[in-house]
């Protein structure tokens, strides 16, 4: 499976960078096998939407359920997210 990001990790926080120059198709509901929260490095464009609810701005920490389908809807240039997977 190829991943539409670049990941390293810090801890216990892993940090993803999705490119300006990745294509919206390569962006597909997922869901995960833990809890996550996700929060943005910085201010972007980019959005966040969980099955059957409205896009969000990716702004502050977000909170996904394990098992819930959600997808990440490209903006314009790169966005880098912290990942803290839940246990």
């Amino acid at each position: 499976m190829v991943i539409p990001f670049d990941e390293h990790i810090d801890g216990d926080i892993y940090i993803r960078t999705f490119s300006s120059d990745v294509r919206s198709n390569e962006l597909k509901w997922h869901f995960d096998k833990e809890d996550r929260i996700i929060e943005s490095t910085g201010i972007t464009d980019w959005k966040f939407q969980l099955d059957n609810k409205l896009p969000q701005k990716i702004s502050g920490k977000i909170y996904i359920p394990k098992g819930e389908w959600h997808r990440i809807i490209k903006g314009t240039g790169n966005l880098e997210i912290r990942v803290k997977k839940m246990s």
